[in-house]
């Protein structure tokens, strides 16, 4: 074990602190605590508080103290103490004229003591084994002094061979002006020495691996910016926030020469296999899956990653891709659904397992159908479910048991229709109702009593809101078809009194008809004209 020397000026006394450290058979320290550095910042803080005396007008309190300061005074024959500690920090950095204490020798009056600013110089190698010295003048305000050798600083660094190159003729010292990271870069210079780098890195964060390989980047260290790649390649990241500053950093490399294609291959494939194909086979395996658990939390997963893909720019290629392979795996779903209702509806063919494969492939539609929702491309599905007419009619054929789970697809879009997250056309809007209302009404009772996700309030809306999207006469054939199921189930029916409300308006108190709008604008050749007052109150009692 060897010792830094680290001297400290500090209110005009010299203070030495000797700090165990580990040196290579050359005689430099290699592995530098972070502790001494942290120190020594920490501790040079300048001192230029001026003591204030306290208010008195007595002259012999003044004269006493005059007095004691001379009998401290040292003889005349003998060198005053600042200039002793000048000399000391003068014959430390004698080489560098650039670095300097501000201790100055005494010219004249003596500076107040309290007004000398500390100023910390840190010490590392052996002075008799070196021929080369190296001066660090930090940013945080101190100086560091490298005792090493020219041959290995040469040999390992193309930054310090460049420098020494230049030095005609040879100088004993090089200057390193404003060192942003002078802890690391004592630290990189330490690891010339060292014949196993990587045994050194083993330790080591990840951080602090990625401020020596970017000292070693500006020192030109290319075997210890090999071995921070082989450490970054090995050791895991933790967290995205340290993945891109690793990334980040292996990629400001690429032109260097040096082998970074292993640590980018964590983050980046070579195989030319299209996103398409990955896509494809995620959503294969979880719509296959039988397993609940697994299932649950895998879906819940590739709907959250796709929400957040969705919000990153330019990813609209990438959404017309998962489109295109939803709508597929849709199809697929559905044609399986018809299947199982036909071996349902027919005794001879059914089985125990009917049942759960029907709520199984229910379910997938309905995630999918969240997922196209959630990247406003859910119009189509609308269409595909409106068009189902043949599974429709199966519907009451099959116990409700087995059904229900069909019927809560038919109230997702509805929920999504009503909010206008869903924009399918008129069309398909009356089909939709024509084909699968029926259907939900039978299976209300079962839907609000087995399912806990069932929203009877949401769906209600969803299902009026609808409704009043239609045109007038299409409003009235399916309310009052409605009306007629209400008055006979009461509670196990929807209730679209709030539908049927706004319909009633419409149809009896606010018709707006041409003939009106006419008598009202007196121009038979003009538009229609609503009254501001009505539209806005219409549109209050639909929302």
């Amino acid at each position: 074990m060897a010792e830094i020397r680290l001297t400290k000026v500090e209110q005009g006394q010299t203070k030495v602190k000797n700090v165990p450290i580990a040196v290579t058979p050359e005689g430099f320290w290699c592995c530098p605590s972070p502790v001494v550095f942290q120190k020594s910042v920490k501790s040079h803080n300048p001192v230029n508080k001026s003591k204030s005396s306290p208010p008195t007008t007595q002259t012999s309190s003044s004269q006493k103290k005059q007095t004691s300061v001379a009998e401290k005074r040292p003889p005349s024959n003998a060198p005053p103490r600042s200039n002793v500690v000048a000399d000391e920090v003068k014959g430390l950095t004698s080489e560098a004229p650039s670095v300097s204490t501000s201790v100055a020798t005494e010219r004249g009056p003596h500076p107040k003591i309290e007004n000398v600013a500390r100023k910390v110089s840190i010490e590392f190698g052996e002075p008799g084994t070196s021929d080369l010295r190296v001066i660090l003048l930090g940013k945080q305000g101190f100086a560091v002094k490298l005792n090493v050798h020219r041959g290995v600083l040469v040999e390992n660094s193309s930054f310090f061979a460049n420098k020494i190159s230049q030095q005609q003729p040879v100088f004993p010292c090089i200057e390193v002006d404003d060192c942003e990271d002078v802890e690391i870069f004592v630290e990189t210079v330490g690891l010339m020495y060292c014949k196993d780098l990587r045994q050194r890195l083993i330790k080591q964060s990840v951080p602090r691996v990625l401020r020596i390989l970017k000292v070693a980047e500006h020192l030109g260290f290319k075997l210890c910016m090999q071995s921070c790649l082989e450490y970054l390649e090995a050791v895991p990241w933790v967290g995205e926030e340290e993945e891109e500053k690793v990334v980040s950093s292996i990629l400001r490399l690429q032109g260097e020469g040096i082998g970074v294609n292993p640590v980018l291959k964590r983050v980046s494939s070579d195989i030319s296999r299209p996103p398409k194909d990955t896509f494809s086979q995620i959503l294969e395996l979880v719509l296959k899956s039988n397993e609940e658990r697994g299932r649950r939390e895998m879906k819940s997963i590739v709907l959250k990653l796709l929400r957040e893909n969705n919000s990153l720019p330019g990813s609209v290629g990438s959404v017309d891709i998962c489109n295109e392979i939803l709508y597929t795996s849709c199809r697929s779903c559905l044609d399986s659904l018809l299947d199982l209702f036909e071996r349902a509806a027919e005794p001879e063919l059914s089985n125990s397992s009917s049942p759960k494969q029907i709520a199984l492939q229910a379910d997938n539609l309905t995630w999918m159908l969240e997922m196209l929702s959630d990247r406003q491309a859910a119009d189509g599905f609308a269409t595909l479910w409106a068009s189902q007419q043949e599974l429709a009619s199966l519907h009451p054929r099959l116990p409700t048991i087995a059904r229900h789970h069909v019927s809560c697809i038919t109230a997702r879009l509805f929920v999504g229709i009503g909010r206008g997250e869903i924009l399918p056309s008129k069309d398909t809007r009356h089909l939709l109702l024509q084909t699968w209302l029926q259907p939900l009404i039978n299976d209300y009772s079962w839907l609000q009593h087995s399912s806990r996700s069932f929203d009877r309030k949401v769906v209600e809306e969803g299902i009026g809101r609808t409704i009043l999207t239609l045109p007038l006469e299409e409003q009235q054939s399916i309310l009052l078809s409605w009306l007629d199921t209400f008055l006979k189930a009461g509670d196990n029916c929807p209730n679209l009194q709030r539908a049927f409300e706004v319909w009633w308006r419409r149809t009896f108190i606010r018709p707006y008809t041409e003939a009106e709008s006419i008598g009202q604008t007196g121009n038979s050749a003009g538009p229609q004209v609503l009254h501001p007052v009505s539209e806005n109150q219409e549109r209050s009692e639909e929302l």
